[in-house]
């Protein structure tokens, strides 16, 4: 998995691209599936913050991949690559279908089930996983669904401009905005879910009675964490911002450290899409449709 963003100021990954696509346009394979696997860890890592479910944000990042690689052949770099393709990224999570864990949910009905959900004590030990992973499961599954609240523009600009660190040039190029219009769309973005978090969420606001510890168990009885299929948990992994990482200065601002929650839910690496995408390279209806020998 790479670990260079290609969604910095400015990517590094672009010359690379460039050689990738020229190779595989002229019938290469092998090029092709570089190039997928250069961009799918950060494409399903938009998409599963967008749908908060892996496996839907897996059949999205599906859809984003097969839809970037038929329509390959008629990139004519008059953009990077990074924009040609985060583009589509952009237009393909605002305009999908309602993922499983996606409702119409505002920040109150939200903080009325968290007020409802009881306080209750961790076992000392719990069988399955340890009650660690747990309490992580409902941290991430709980921070997770905040981000739910948001409407779909608003919470895609959340994730790129303050959890992945975009900046707001690169961001208004993704979007098609002024980067003024960025900031200014972020600004109510982080208003909205930032004041939710302090009037709620003991992680940002010690005055206030949340705990993820106390709330996993009331969680796992409503069915939101399954002990046996954690979604999001996993042990040894690696955090958002040690592949995005912020500047000091901006780890200074309150802003920051509210956003530092997300950013430390876990960078998901998703199944290997390059199997599934080789076959559908086969197929005479690929060749038909992309114009490759």
């Amino acid at each position: 998995m790479t670990t260079t963003s290609p969604l910095g100021d400015r990517p590094a990954t672009d010359e690379t691209d460039w050689s990738l696509i020229s190779r595989a346009n002229e019938g290469e394979r092998a090029p092709l599936e570089e190039l997928v696997r250069r961009h799918q860890p950060w494409i399903y890592n938009i998409a599963v913050r967008m749908l908060a479910h892996p496996q839907d944000a897996e059949d999205a990042t599906q859809e984003i991949l097969i839809k970037a690689l038929t329509r390959l052949s008629s990139f004519e770099g008059r953009s990077t690559f990074r924009t040609w393709l985060y583009r589509l990224v952009v237009n393909h999570v605002l305009n999908m279908r309602r993922g499983r864990a996606e409702r119409p949910l505002t920040f109150s009905e939200y903080g009325r089930g968290l007020d409802g959900t009881p306080d209750l004590d961790l076992p000392d030990s719990a069988a399955g996983p340890d009650v660690r992973l747990l309490v992580d499961e409902a941290r991430i599954g709980c921070t997770s669904a905040m981000l739910l609240c948001l409407d779909r523009e608003q919470r895609l600009i959340y994730i790129l401009g303050e959890i992945l660190g975009v900046t707001d040039g690169v961001g208004a190029e993704l979007l098609d905005l002024s980067p003024d219009n960025f900031r200014q769309r972020l600004a109510r973005a982080r208003r909205d879910l930032h004041s939710f978090m302090n009037d709620k969420c003991g992680l940002v606001n010690q005055a206030n009675p949340c705990r993820c510890a106390r709330k996993t168990m009331g969680f796992i009885r409503c069915g939101h964490v399954d002990p046996s299929n954690l979604l999001f948990a996993r042990d040894r992994v690696r955090q958002v911002r040690e592949f995005a990482p912020s500047t000091a200065d901006a780890l200074a601002t309150l802003d920051a450290q509210y956003a530092d929650v997300f950013r430390q839910h876990p960078f998901y690496e998703s199944r290997d899409l390059v199997p599934v995408l080789r076959r559908l390279l086969e197929t005479p209806e690929w060749r038909r449709a992309t114009d490759l020998p």
